[in-house]
């Protein structure tokens, strides 16, 4: 027998030698101190650690925040910059002019020749900043704000672009930022929702909810739905007295505890019994707060929620109303839409073909009652812990479109704006072209917007995470910055 093809495999190198050892164990120590430091910097993801049975129980931020509360006014079909807040003096002097070099075809078609703004701009306050005509009352708190003039969206297409704006993604299925926000930091007011969307007295933006939506969020964290027109009912039976109402909530919350006691570690359980019980106690809290008959004519008068010439104007200021008082009360983020989805920009500000027209009737619904907000809440003193956002999906081009008194959809560079908790006031920062079409300096993708809302809010963009399908998924996806120049 020959043994040589029997000899045994003799390993040549152990499999762990005391060398080996020091060296591995070199190298986990260093893995151990580089994450300690990128902790210690903000530089790994963190998820809050929620509760199931408490979802709305107040979380700590990644550090102080400047802003407690936010209220976002949303204009749903994409203002004009060139009406409102974009001051271009080239765009008056080239009036009726083609655009050199500029784009034959837009998103609708064919392009006609460049349009001076539809309205006169003035200078306002202490700044002397141009405004235009168009909102007087809001022109009047100039000082007050901090622009953001150089913008831009990944579309232009309203839905798509709406998304983008309220979730960071084009695509449906993502959570909003209000969602974001109600995870991270829970509720203060555990009889009230954390995130309350006001919708248009004429309807829903075009992507609907969407706009207020979880995504793959729990869906404890989406916005509820609340309007001054349309609020929530004490749901309590009719001829059911305080204390028998009392004794059948106590008798139920008897029940659902045991009901989870049988199941031990079911969080979809304990999260659904959390939101049944959150909606019973709305059913008692909801209906105080929205009843607006509590505040005095001064107020009402403040808002325009009386005028009577009006009836939009006047329910869309008795939303503006509604989101004081909410945040008054406790409600962490509002979201108070103006426009709803409808072609032709009929009920929003998609103003293609007759601009002008369209806009001097959403101006008169918008302007006095997003002032008198502003106005409230400084009056009060809860500017300073309140942060109010003014949004658009993405701006409109400098030229009408061919045929039309209106101009086409413009993503490339529009202006949205800050006021309140944190913000630096009477700024103007990022610059567009001398005739408002693109943005040429200090460019920020809405991507940086959100981060700055976050970061007035003590959130840390780039570690509010929450794995969905393998990826850490954020607001900001891979991207943002905080835009720096508008903090005070």
């Amino acid at each position: 027998m020959n043994h040589r093809l029997y000899t045994p495999f003799v390993r040549q190198h152990p499999l762990l030698d005391r060398r080996s050892f020091l060296a591995d164990s070199g190298t986990a120590l260093a893995g151990v101190a580089l994450t300690n430091l990128l902790a210690g910097d903000r530089l790994l993801a963190s998820s809050p650690e929620i509760n199931p049975g408490r979802p709305f129980a107040p979380r700590q931020a990644h550090f102080a925040p400047k802003a407690k509360n936010v209220i976002v006014i949303f204009c749903a079909g994409a203002v004009s910059q060139l009406e409102t807040w974009d001051y271009k003096p080239e765009l008056i002097k080239h009036d009726g002019q083609p655009l050199a070099g500029g784009p034959a075809v837009t998103f609708q078609g064919p392009a006609g020749n460049l349009a001076r703004p539809q309205y006169e701009f003035r200078p306002r306050g202490e700044t002397g900043k141009m405004v235009s005509d168009m909102i007087p009352h809001l022109a009047e708190l100039t000082d007050d704000i901090a622009f953001v003039h150089s913008l831009t969206s990944k579309s232009n297409t309203h839905g798509p672009a709406e998304n983008f704006l309220s979730t960071g993604f084009v695509l449906d299925g993502f959570p909003s930022l209000g969602s974001w926000v109600t995870y991270a930091l829970g509720s203060e007011n555990q009889n009230l929702p954390a995130y309350v969307s006001i919708p248009d007295p004429r309807g829903v933006p075009q992507n609907g909810s969407n706009n207020w939506g979880p995504g793959f969020l729990p869906a404890a964290f989406q916005g509820t739905p609340l309007s001054a027109k349309e609020p929530i009912r004490h749901l309590v039976p009719l001829g059911v007295g305080p204390a028998a109402d009392a004794a059948a909530r106590d008798l139920l919350g008897r029940m659902n505890q045991r009901h989870l006691e049988e199941h031990p570690g079911d969080s979809k359980l304990a999260a659904r019994i959390a939101s049944y019980e959150l909606a019973a106690r709305m059913q008692l809290s909801v209906p105080e707060i929205t009843d607006l008959s509590r505040e005095p004519a001064h107020v009402w008068k403040l808002y325009g929620a009386d005028d009577e010439s009006n009836p939009t104007k006047a329910a869309f200021a008795r939303n503006c109303l509604l989101a004081r008082r909410l945040v008054e009360s406790g409600v962490r983020f509002v979201q108070v839409f103006n426009g709803a989805y409808a072609s032709g920009g009929e009920l929003n500000w998609d103003g293609h073909n007759k601009l002008k027209e369209q806009y001097d009737r959403h101006a008169a619904i918008l302007d006095q009652p997003v002032a008198g907000l502003i106005r409230d809440l400084k009056a009060r003193g809860m500017l300073a812990d309140t942060l109010v956002v003014w949004c658009t999906e993405f701006g409109r081009m400098p030229m009408f479109q061919k045929g039309a008194q209106g101009r086409d959809h413009n993503p490339a560079g529009f202006t949205c704006w800050l006021t309140g908790a944190g913000v630096k006031p009477g700024v103007s920062h990022g610059v567009t072209d001398d005739l408002g079409q693109k943005a040429v300096a200090d460019i920020h993708p809405l991507y940086d917007f959100n981060a700055t809302i976050l970061h007035l809010l003590g959130l840390d963009h780039e570690r509010l995470t929450f794995e969905h399908n393998g990826i850490q998924r954020r607001l900001t996806n891979v991207e943002g910055h905080v835009i720096r120049e508008v903090l005070a």
